[in-house]
């Protein structure tokens, strides 16, 4: 059995205040974009298996210690509430950017959870589903249900949002730089006044996209493209080229631009940059 765990950017992404747990609440609208890995999962094929499960990447290389991978950790977590899960091979194809702020690897892993669950006829339903995947990660809950959302919360408490943009194209452009979560967030003035009173991204995104340039905020952007000021080239040479809209999704580094699908946009990054036109 195999499916297609997708990616997501974030339209507007507004940091609210830390929480005691030491997480961030935060205001976001979710939207899926259709780049894809592809993850394959059947039972083990050895008669006696040495461990629980077998796990082989191909694409893109995955760096770090392969036991903290998200599917991996999809399986244990779901081992502990059904000793019955037999022992599985996985097979992950990497295409999404990793810690680039599209979620490719919370995605696997949500989607690891669905694919065990269906699998092997658990019967989780959707709401647990997304409880495991808070287990994983911040962004894992949103993957499933995968469609546009208002989130807060970590990202964990959402809302559907009518958003429909199949009219457009999403240029995806990462300039391979690594951009750490932890000093994005220590970059942000949690105390500033207005914090709270900017407009709610759910009015901003039901606006015509066009408005949405000077409105729909990432809170990490400005920061992030003061010490990587590449960041803030791609987006102007993305308006340049006619987008309608860009901005960097997460912490970054990947910054889009949505296009109407009647421009061909004539974009051009240097050769080690992550570029991808979809739609």
């Amino acid at each position: 059995m195999i499916v297609f765990p997708n990616c997501k950017i974030n339209l507007g992404l507004h940091i609210l205040n830390k929480r005691e747990d030491g997480y961030h609440n935060l205001a976001t609208v979710f939207y899926p974009v259709p780049l894809n890995d592809a993850l394959e999962l059947i039972r083990s094929q050895n008669q006696q298996p040495q461990e629980e499960i077998s796990f082989q990447t191909t694409g893109l290389s995955i760096e770090g210690d392969q036991q903290n991978n998200l599917c991996i950790k999809a399986y244990k977590l779901l081992k502990k509430d059904f000793p019955q899960l037999p022992p599985v091979q996985m097979h992950l194809h990497k295409v999404i950017p990793m810690g680039a702020g599209l979620g490719g690897g919370s995605s696997d892993g949500a989607f690891a959870l669905q694919l065990i669950n269906q699998k092997f006829q658990l019967g989780i339903s959707e709401q647990q589903l997304i409880d495991y995947a808070l287990q994983l990660g911040s962004d894992c809950p949103f993957f499933i249900i995968n469609k546009p959302v208002f989130a807060t919360g970590r990202g964990e408490l959402m809302t559907p949002v009518e958003l429909n943009l199949s009219d457009y194209r999403f240029a995806l452009i990462n300039p391979k730089i690594h951009v750490n979560t932890g000093w994005a967030f220590s970059q942000l003035n949690l105390n500033s006044s207005g914090r709270f009173e900017r407009p709610d991204l759910r009015s901003i995104i039901q606006q015509p996209i066009e408005t949405w340039k000077n409105q729909l905020i990432n809170d990490f952007e400005e920061s992030v493209a003061d010490k990587y000021p590449v960041i803030a080239d791609i987006k102007q040479k993305l308006y340049d080229a006619g987008a309608v809209y860009a901005s960097m999704t997460g912490s970054g580094s990947t910054v889009f631009g949505i296009f109407h699908k009647s421009i061909e946009p004539k974009i051009c990054f240097p050769e080690e940059y992550y570029s991808k036109l979809i739609g």
